[in-house]
């Protein structure tokens, strides 16, 4: 009987290298699928065979479509894997359907959805996978990929709302700084040509609206440069678990964007753990898978203590109540989910509630930043007129003397 070489990862993400005995690479695979490893490397009498991963620039864009194209087709009574092959012939979009041609090719030699859909973690989070893995195994795949899609579209639409909202500050920043530019590198070196031959003495506005202009145009340049160096190398300090775990910290006491960070997480965790809590997951678990989808690490180090307090028995909305970032108001709504039994529903409705929160507070950022902007704006263009009209009223009456 051949024996084959394999790479794999354990479920706790281990790898492990070892040899295993199969009449041919597709039962190789089911062996080691039984055993509960994702395959990432396997071979036969030393020459590779197969590759788990393959060749193909995958990304996170291509899972709610996908997952979209899926259930079209099973809700209609079609099997998940005859879904995944039709998909991979008919689908337009050719990354999306090199993706199905490449899960087609998993499930041939053995692996279930959710273990092929492993294969590519670029695509598919943990948490999907689980989820996926859940539905299988109860026979929900439907209800699994309505309650999955439905997340991640709330999760698209949140995206969408902040770009919007984020997108008009931004152009009222680019078109300040324009203007701004435009004054101190164009209009002032002629403004100061002109005053110049005129003479006289300049007012104090004037003479230091000239140096601000003298200095960009001769140390602006550097300037610039100096800038980008720093902001670099700060982006690759932060990129450190040091300086990301420092930086969220700041992040978290500046006023506008701690709160609006705190209610994210809030509304990221309510609706990560309800979508788990109602796919079967037991609550230790989901606790724990939710805890890893949390980007902010002071707030994920606070929802991992809280997660070992309901571990050792406490109950969720007092765990969570320790952390200090959650409101009294939705601590109850917590409390009364957990005493009646309907947790999921109760994080679903704290979820909708704070998706509207941060719709207004996202708006209410825009309005702000575009008036700080605008006011900025405005008042250095007034500054500009006062000095050139301050200079020439003064030239004009040194003339008269």
């Amino acid at each position: 009987m051949p024996a084959f070489g394999y790479t794999a990862r354990e479920t706790g993400g281990q790898i492990v290298r070892a040899t295993v005995e199969a009449p041919s690479r597709k039962d190789a695979m089911r062996v080691l699928a039984a055993r509960g490893l994702q395959v990432v490397d396997l071979e036969e009498n030393g020459a590779a065979v197969v590759r788990a991963v393959g060749p193909g620039n995958f990304s996170v864009r291509e899972r709610l479509p996908f997952l979209q194209a899926l259930a079209d087709l099973t809700t209609s009574g079609m099997p998940a894997g005859e879904a995944v092959r039709l998909l991979s012939q008919r689908l337009k979009a050719p990354g999306l359907r090199t993706l199905c041609a490449r899960l087609w090719e998993r499930l041939g030699e053995g692996l279930s959805l959710s273990r092929a859909m492993a294969v590519y973690p670029a695509v598919f989070d943990a948490q999907t996978i689980n989820l996926i893995a859940a539905g299988e195994a109860t026979g929900n795949l439907k209800e699994v990929l309505a309650r999955l899609i439905q997340h991640f579209s709330d999760q698209k639409d949140l995206r969408r709302r902040m770009t919007a909202a984020l997108a008009y500050p931004v152009f009222i920043c680019v078109v300040a700084v324009g203007v701004v530019l435009f004054f101190i590198f164009f209009l002032m070196p002629r403004l100061q040509t002109l005053l110049a031959s005129l003479g006289g003495k300049l007012p104090l506005a004037t003479r230091l609206l000239v140096g601000l202009s003298e200095f960009l145009i001769s140390y602006g340049l550097l300037v610039a440069v100096a800038l980008v160096i720093g902001a670099g190398l700060f982006w690759q300090w932060r990129r450190s678990e040091r300086g990301r775990v420092a930086t969220d910290a700041w992040l978290l006491r500046l006023p506008l964007a701690g709160a609006y960070l705190t209610n994210t997480t809030v509304h990221n965790f309510s609706e990560t753990l309800a979508v788990l809590l109602e796919n079967g997951v037991t609550t230790a678990e989901a606790l724990r898978m939710t805890e890893r989808t949390i980007t902010h690490r002071t707030l994920r180090r606070a929802l991992s203590e809280a997660t070992d307090r309901v571990l050792e028995g406490e109950k969720i909305s007092v765990a969570l109540g320790r952390t200090g970032y959650f409101p009294d108001l939705v601590l109850d709504r917590l409390a009364v989910g957990e005493s009646t039994g309907h947790l999921a529903p109760s994080l679903r409705d704290i979820a909708r509630t704070y998706r509207q929160e941060l719709a207004v507070q996202l708006q209410a950022f825009s309005t702000i930043v575009s008036s700080g902007v605008l006011l900025f704006a405005f008042s250095f263009v007034a500054f500009i007129a006062y000095a050139i009209i301050s200079a020439v009223f003064q030239v004009s009456a040194s003339f008269k003397f």
